[in-house]
């Protein structure tokens, strides 16, 4: 198991935890998964290293701003996915953001599924779910591809 996929799964796990239980992301995950990644990418490659990571969190920063921006996703989210995008890097960030979107359209329907069970006639997602899990387990599957 790879440096970045130890820090994906237990980063990951902390986030999804938090976000599942507070619906906040504390920052001392993104900031720590961001120095890790960095500090990663850099191990392997130097200075092109610490440029690949520094590109993989600004990728991931833009892709989800873009959602905040647009849909509502939370600055917690954004800030989560600016510090997966640097264990990923720009070469894994794309392969990442389409686990995440799997993940997340999963996710929703789920949530949706057990509204409907529970009672709740109205099979609209709530206004929020919680996003840490799915972009957990997104970038957790696009790092194990890596292998």
């Amino acid at each position: 198991m790879t440096a970045e996929l130890w820090i994906a799964t237990w980063l990951g796990l902390a986030a999804a935890a938090e976000d599942w239980a507070h619906r906040t992301v504390s920052n001392w995950i993104p900031v720590v998964a961001l120095g890790a990644g960095l500090a990663c990418q850099a191990a392997r490659r130097g200075l092109r290293g610490l440029a690949a990571g520094a590109l993989g969190a600004a990728l991931g920063f833009a892709a989800f701003y873009l959602c905040h921006l647009l849909w509502g996703r939370g600055g917690g989210d954004v800030k989560l996915m600016a510090g997966f995008g640097a264990l990923l890097g720009p070469g894994r960030i794309w392969e990442g953001l389409f686990w995440i979107s799997v993940a997340g359209g999963i996710w929703a329907a789920a949530v949706m599924v057990a509204g409907s069970r529970s009672g709740n006639r109205n099979r609209r997602a709530p206004e929020a779910i919680p996003y840490a899990p799915a972009i957990a387990i997104g970038t957790w599957l696009a790092l194990v591809g890596e292998r």
